[in-house]
């Protein structure tokens, strides 16, 4: 191929259930992804776990295909940049390479019941210190009983050659062939232990889960010092300029970059981050499920995000689809969804793995009532879209409860968000317009690419790299304020009558 030679960031994705990887381009696009889906397990109702193996193998398959891209294309890679779930945890042999347990998901909930028992001695203290409350997951607690049950891991620790981290740790481990062991500050936020005023491992939580700090990664900030790659893995030595979690890194490509600004994204669960500034916000009254986090952190400096979500929004449709039949794809659904004029008569609660916003119960399960003789698919598709609109209308007034202000511009991304219904079922219910970024499915890994392309010198900022872009569609709110109110005053009630658990704090994060 003949032309002019162009830049580009190796861009990967580490999501949930797939792994992607393309080329940002110096113009601000995505070339085409390579992608390949990842299995996720459920041992029991309580539990989540993937294989690291798989995860690893998947990202070295993405990463050769984008790479050839690259070549047949002419586009000079300046560096590699990598989005990941977060709170997604694993131990390893720094020796061997090999994983010593199962990766244990963000959607795990094993420690929910025995952690509440710490939250009259523990909550007020975390909240202050790390943003997050006690809640129903912790990776350090996991990482230390893995240590102490699992023989291998055992022996490893007590060999030093022990490693714990989050998959951007796993991930970087293996690519500069274990030259570093580090994990972004995003993602280190979403492990419970971040210190949100120092910067690093909260030590008297630390202690307390037990873990040995021996085994925990280096915070460094998003764009810090993550190596380069070993030729022998990618057959070139590229600097990994950027690591971070997925959803801060849709922040940055759907434009929420000044305090205010928001951005939900729809992937495996909805999550919905708003910009809070240089500080951490001070809660001015405590919201179930919404966390304080780091948005990011670039060279030194960290700008506070407040955060909410619904865990199984996403998984809840492929649920619908791939595990009860209902549909033959969350495509279809979706499609169908169209073809009802609203509204429906049928309610969907997304609460598959507990309910987090507006009422902490990690043991709500879904729900999915209203059905007659004469609900059709439809109408069946349309009350399950307008159950995620009601989700996310719950999460964004938990977020402005917490900031104390309202949210000024919301932009939306993720698979779901191609929706035209969802898009407007979540104007008419929030009253206000929701943006839809153009090529919003690949948020995360563009996001990741931007900053990363900011240290090669590709753009002069982030927004200067979101600003090349073309806008997305608007969809503004048309259900009179009267119907909107009566709507949400059924889905309160709803909860009121199917929750039962008195409102706690929670945390989680992907």
């Amino acid at each position: 191929m003949t032309g002019e030679r162009r830049l580009g960031v190796l861009g990967i994705d580490e999501g949930t259930t797939g792994t992607r990887a393309a080329v940002v381009l110096d113009d601000g696009r995505a070339a085409p992804p390579a992608y390949l889906s990842l299995s996720v397990s459920s041992p029991d109702h309580l539990r989540v776990e993937q294989d690291a193996t798989e995860i690893w193998a998947n990202t070295l398959k993405v990463c050769r295909e984008a790479l050839d891209w690259a070549a047949a294309h002419r586009v000079e890679i300046t560096g590699v940049s990598i989005s990941t779930q977060r709170a997604t945890v694993l131990l390893w042999d720094t020796v061997t390479g090999r994983p010593l347990s199962q990766a244990v998901v963000w959607q795990d909930r094993r420690y929910a019941a025995r952690l509440r028992e710490w939250e009259p001695e523990w909550d007020a203290h975390l909240c202050e210190h790390t943003g997050r409350p006690v809640g129903s997951r912790a990776p350090l607690l996991w990482a230390a009983e893995e240590i102490e049950a699992n023989e291998a891991a055992r022996r490893a620790h007590a060999a030093g050659r022990l490693a714990f981290g989050s998959i951007d740790t796993w991930l970087v481990w293996k690519l500069t062939g274990g030259a570093r062991h580090v994990v972004s500050a995003t993602n280190a936020v979403a492990l419970g232990a971040y210190d949100l005023r120092t910067g690093g491992w909260h030590e008297p939580w630390v202690t307390f889960l037990g873990c040995p700090p021996d085994v925990l990664p280096l915070i460094v900030d998003e764009d810090g010092d993550f190596g380069h790659t070993d030729p022998a893995v990618l057959g070139a030595r590229l600097p990994i300029l950027a690591a971070m979690g997925d959803q801060h890194a849709a922040m940055l490509a759907l434009g929420a970059h000044d305090p205010g600004q928001a951005m939900c994204v729809h992937g495996t669960g909805t999550f919905l981050d708003a910009v809070a500034g240089d500080r951490p916000p001070a809660h001015r009254t405590p919201v179930p499920g919404v966390l304080t986090l780091v948005g990011w952190r670039s060279r030194g400096v960290p700008v506070f995000s407040l955060e909410g979500f619904a865990a199984t929004t996403g998984s809840a449709l492929r649920w619908l689809c791939d595990e009860i039949g209902l549909f033959s794809s969350p495509r279809e659904l979706a499609m169908l969804a169209g073809e009802h004029p609203g509204p429906s008569r049928v309610t969907f609660l997304p609460a598959l793995a507990g309910l987090r916003t507006p009422v902490w119960s990690p043991e709500a399960t879904g729900l999915l009532a209203g059905l007659s003789l004469s609900t059709t698919r439809a109408e069946l598709a349309r009350g399950v879209l307008d159950g995620i609109a009601h989700s996310v209308c719950d999460v964004l007034e938990g977020v402005e409860q917490a900031m104390g202000r309202p949210v000024t511009e919301l932009c939306c991304g993720g698979g779901l968000s191609t929706s035209d219904v969802l898009m407007t079922g979540q104007a008419d219910l929030l009253g206000r317009p929701v943006r839809r970024a153009r090529d919003n499915e690949s948020a995360s890994l563009r996001g990741a690419g931007y900053l990363g392309g900011v240290r090669a010198g590709l753009w002069p900022s982030v927004p200067a790299a979101v600003a090349a872009l073309p806008a997305g569609a608007t969809f503004d709110p048309v259900l009179p304020d009267p119907e909107r109110q009566e709507a949400r005053a059924a889905w309160r009630d709803l909860l009121a009558r199917h929750v039962h658990r008195p409102d706690s704090p929670e945390e989680s994060t992907s």
